[in-house]
Parts: C-alpha cells; structure tokens; sequence
C-alpha cells in the first residue's frame, strides 16, 4: 500500500505547505497526536514534506519553523541548526531562481541520517559564483555553505525539474 492512500495530504492553516500524517480518525491511531505527527512505526514516522507556491518567500521561514519542531520531536534538535541554515538556502534559491514553487522532504533515517530535498520544476543546475568579488556580494554563498556544511549533496535530474538534496549524520 502506497503512503498517500492510508496518509493523504492535509492543508495546513496557514495555506501555504502541506504535512503528511493520518486522516483524522484513521485505523490504527490512538489518543491525541500533536498536528501533523504520525503514529510511531509508521514508515512516515519521520518525515516531513511542504509544497511551497512560487515566490513565497514569507514561507522559507515557516520551512524552518517546521523542521526544527519535527527534528526536535524525532528526538535529534542537534542537527537543527545546521539543517535549518542549509534548507533554508536550497528553498530560497528554489523560489527566487525558478519562478515556480518547491517541494519540501526531510526524512531521518533509521541510522539517524537525515536527508532534505528540495525539488523545482526547472532544470537549470544550480552553479556558485565565479566573480572574484562574490566575497563581497551581499548573495551567492549558499551552495558554498551547503558543501561545507553537509556530509554530502548533489543535484538529480528529473523529467519535471530537478531536486537538490544534502545529508547531515549525527557527530
């Protein structure tokens, strides 16, 4: 059975993203669960997946909000700060350089490995500067920060865009 059958996608207030987690009242889930949290054991137990609109970049913020509570309630706030910083310039780039929304995933393997991908409906690679003064620029330093940051990233190719992607282990 496929995760969007037995959790389908559900608004959130603030219109903008989407969580994965159970229908209300679906087989198998017991007492309250905090918004969004999904039954433990669940394969989707721990991850989280936002659908951004274009430009909407009042929403990068909430993109952090979101994945500091979830990686706090997955029982690993230490990687917070870095996952925050680098999802937060892979979904600003994503709005400002496509002109379409993004996807949001982060998902937190079992080994504690937690991987994010932001996918977007062009196939442009992203690139770093290569102006000598790019120091100075007052923009153009986040995919430097991402390959010092994360353990790994890369950028995949898909039919309807692409999805640039990093992975942070616990030290």
């Amino acid at each position: 059975m496929d995760g969007q059958s037995r959790f389908p996608r559900q608004r959130t207030g603030s219109g903008d993203a989407y969580r994965s987690g159970p229908a209300q009242g679906a087989p198998g889930t017991t007492g309250t669960a905090l918004p969004g949290a999904v039954a433990p054991g669940c394969a989707l137990h721990r991850r989280l997946h936002l659908t951004l609109d274009p430009a909407d970049l009042v929403a990068v913020g909430a993109v952090r909000r979101r994945l500091r509570t979830a990686l706090s309630h997955w029982g690993v706030p230490e990687l917070s700060d870095t996952a925050e910083l680098l999802s937060s310039e892979l979904v600003t780039n994503a709005l400002l350089h496509t002109g379409k929304g993004a996807v949001f995933d982060a998902v937190l393997d079992p080994d504690h490995r937690l991987r994010i991908e932001v996918q977007d409906g062009t196939t442009r690679l992203p690139g770093r500067r290569r102006d000598p003064d790019a120091e100075y620029a007052t923009s153009g330093r986040g995919l430097m920060l991402v390959e010092a940051l994360a353990d790994a990233w890369g950028v995949q190719l898909r039919g309807d865009g692409k999805v640039t992607w990093f992975e942070l282990a616990l030290p």
